[in-house]
């Protein structure tokens, strides 16, 4: 990769569309966190936990994921996780972000679900006041568990609804297809969330997963790679108008492969592709990282990063009128 080239990268205005603020929590903070709830975590520093965190699959991350969330018990806690995640993300050109939380991940634990989105949400109003960061909150159901906890889970959150500008859905995907989860979706719909699914890379019956997730009917399309599978399931994607956030670091570590080419597919045949970091303190790379590894990968053009930000722009859940100001960034970006 050429200077300029990565210049450009890095200082090219951003939006993220894809990234667990869980996903966020690096070992330094983890050990920090544990210190303060006066917990002991089985590692001696930071670099060994980091050193631990060899995936192969998605399984065998989620249980150091769900694992390190021990230390997030209270509102603070909350707040330190997402403010940090801002803050790195503001460094590396971020302008808006639309995050994810896992609130059953910590009701779970006996952690109150306004414990979670009341230091989210402070961390939001900081980073907004500190850094012009602006972030919308997306609440994911756990797919590994049942369809009535995420309906209890979407009744606990519509006494703050207008924080929550939609509803996912993540976590391990065997077994667990969308259709186990249409209920919820509907229920989501008719109480004015926006939906998306995450449709994760090369898993059992991936093609039937993202078919279910039009059926439901949702706004975006979290991974969903593999549609390039399946010609007429690419045309009606691209009839709907659909994004798909892509996580190609993330990837490299569950399916062996970033699926760079993949990228480099979908936009030649105008698919709405973004790039986004995921899981980033588990799968190292923020959005920077996430780029420049797919650009050098299949050494895509100024022309081609252009797009991926365009793309991250025109397939957020904001209105016309509130992407424009980010659409004029990036057109005074590439005019200097």
């Amino acid at each position: 990769m050429s200077d300029s080239m990565r210049a450009f990268i890095e200082g090219m205005p951003k939006c993220e569309l894809h990234v667990h603020l869980e996903g966020t929590l690096e070992p330094e903070l983890k050990f920090a966190l544990a210190r303060r709830n006066d917990l002991s975590l089985p590692y001696a520093s930071a670099d060994e936990m980091r050193a631990a965190y060899e995936f192969d699959d998605l399984s065998s991350f989620l249980a150091v994921y769900y694992e390190g969330m021990g230390v997030l018990l209270k509102e603070v806690d909350f707040y330190d996780l997402a403010y940090a995640y801002f803050a790195k993300a503001h460094s590396q050109k971020v302008r808006y972000a639309e995050v994810f939380f896992d609130p059953q991940a910590h009701t779970s634990r006996g952690v109150a679900f306004e414990v979670v989105i009341s230091g989210i949400r402070r961390a939001q109003n900081a980073a907004r006041e500190a850094f012009g960061l602006k972030s919308a909150l997306i609440l994911c159901f756990l797919r590994d568990m049942s369809a009535d906890s995420a309906m209890q889970t979407l009744e606990q959150a519509l006494p703050w609804r207008d924080w929550i500008i939609g509803v996912g859905l993540d976590s391990d995907e065997r077994d667990n297809p969308p259709v186990k989860f249409a209920g919820v979706f509907e229920r989501a719909r008719t109480e004015g969330f926006l939906r998306t699914i995450h449709c994760d890379v090369d898993q059992q019956d991936s093609l039937a997963h993202i078919w279910q997730t039009l059926d439901i009917g949702v706004d975006r399309i979290d991974h969903g790679v593999n549609c390039l599978e399946d010609s007429a399931l690419v045309d009606e994607i691209k009839k709907r108008g659909l994004a798909l956030t892509v996580c190609p670091i993330s990837n490299r570590y569950v399916a062996a492969d970033l699926k760079a080419k993949q990228i480099a597919k979908m936009l030649d045949l105008g698919l709405k592709v973004t790039v986004n970091s995921d899981d980033p303190a588990y799968f190292p790379g923020y959005m920077n990282e996430n780029l420049i590894a797919t650009q050098q990968a299949v050494n895509l053009s100024r022309e081609q990063m252009l797009q991926l930000a365009i793309n991250a722009i025109e397939g957020s859940w904001l209105s016309h009128d509130e992407r424009a100001p980010y659409l004029a960034d990036l057109k005074n970006y590439v005019a200097q």
